[in-house]
């Protein structure tokens, strides 16, 4: 099996028209934010030169091409990460995938609703990437405080890792933010 590719972007953008066209699933697209609720998957074939190659050499008796999972997720809006919208279940479905491919809408249709009322490919990806950024941020926290809750409580391997940890936290540079050490020192 190849890997799953999260298929994103804001609502009415054209996720599940690419899903269907990529899946040949026939799926609902309809105009109307959040046509999709539930993420819909279809695995695809990707077509390998090399494969077809090397069976032409080896002659096996089953070729199995590797394939990859598309999912169509839910339209994610500004303010997702906070539970905006779907944002908690997109979020959800979107840690599941191991490759993301964002859609964009770049063209004007009066007969199309765009969420935020205008076509603004920019600010449309400043929204998504912003939403990831925080959902990825809160995902770290937690496990931050895991860590440091392990290592309070006398775990060897997370006193040992906390060093790292708060290394990588004050190194990043999206943010500034000082964390206290299992001994309550920075």
């Amino acid at each position: 099996m190849g890997f799953k590719c999260g298929i994103v972007g804001l609502p009415n953008v054209g996720k599940s028209t690419l899903f269907n066209a990529l899946t040949k699933a026939g799926i609902e697209a309809a105009n109307f934010p959040f046509c999709t609720i539930e993420p819909n998957t279809g695995v695809v074939p990707m077509p390998d030169p090399r494969l077809d190659q090397l069976a032409e050499i080896v002659k096996p008796q089953r070729i199995l091409p590797t394939t990859m999972e598309f999912v169509d997720i839910a339209g994610l809006v500004k303010g997702a990460s906070k539970g905006e919208g779907l944002g908690n279940q997109f979020l959800t479905n979107i840690r599941e995938t191991e490759a993301i491919g964002h859609v964009v809408r770049c063209f004007e249709n009066d007969n199309i609703i765009h969420v935020a009322g205008k076509v603004n490919p920019a600010e449309d990806i400043d929204v998504i990437n912003t939403e990831l950024a925080l959902a990825d941020l809160d995902t770290c926290e937690r496990a931050i405080h895991r860590v440091q809750k392990k290592a309070k409580g006398g775990d060897k391997d997370a006193k040992a890792n906390w060093p790292r940890w708060k290394n990588a936290c004050r190194t990043w540079p999206k943010r500034d933010a000082a964390f206290a050490g299992p001994d309550g020192r920075r």
